[in-house]
């Protein structure tokens, strides 16, 4: 597959109540078809988080949307930019962070958290020098979508989420 050079081609969700901010790498071909989150529909993000939160599980873009918001959840990727060749995270390179400022100044983010491996690496690089010191500390765990994983295990590894958003 041959790499692109590409733009985050849709924006954060978050809300001034949002008080969990999950990160993922890069927005997958299917995901920048929707331009919408986790659109392929074998990827287990929605049903994972249905789940915590003994919700349906949402469909479109809209639900999807309302379910984030209700839930008092942000959504964002870590890269702004990049080389890549389709969906791959293993592809991706000359990676260029996306600004969380104004999501930090603007929502009551308590914790951060990053969906994957590649999240994970890139925040740490890029974006926790900036965030992880000063006055403001959000917490970083990385909760695991391993697709060796079984659906039951998934959701016991998410709990974190489900505890952070209970949390006062």
């Amino acid at each position: 597959m041959e790499m692109e050079s590409l733009l985050h081609p849709f924006p954060a969700i978050y809300a001034p109540d949002s008080r969990i901010l999950i990160l993922g790498s890069f927005p997958s071909v299917k995901s920048r078809e929707q331009m919408f989150f986790y659109g392929h529909p074998q990827n287990r993000f929605w049903r994972v988080m249905a789940a915590l939160l003994s919700a349906d599980v949402p469909q479109t873009v809209e639900e999807k949307r309302a379910f984030l918001l209700a839930n008092h959840i942000a959504l964002w990727d870590v890269i702004a930019s990049c080389d890549i060749a389709g969906s791959s995270d293993a592809s991706i390179r000359n990676a260029v962070p996306n600004d969380l400022t104004p999501i930090l100044e603007t929502a009551s983010i308590r914790q951060i958290f990053t969906n994957g491996g590649t999240a994970h690496r890139l925040y740490r690089k890029y974006i926790y020098p900036l965030t992880g010191r000063g006055g403001r500390r959000p917490s970083l765990h990385e909760p695991r979508e391993r697709r060796a994983l079984a659906a039951d295990a998934l959701v016991d590894a998410w709990q974190i989420v489900r505890e952070a958003l209970e949390a006062d």
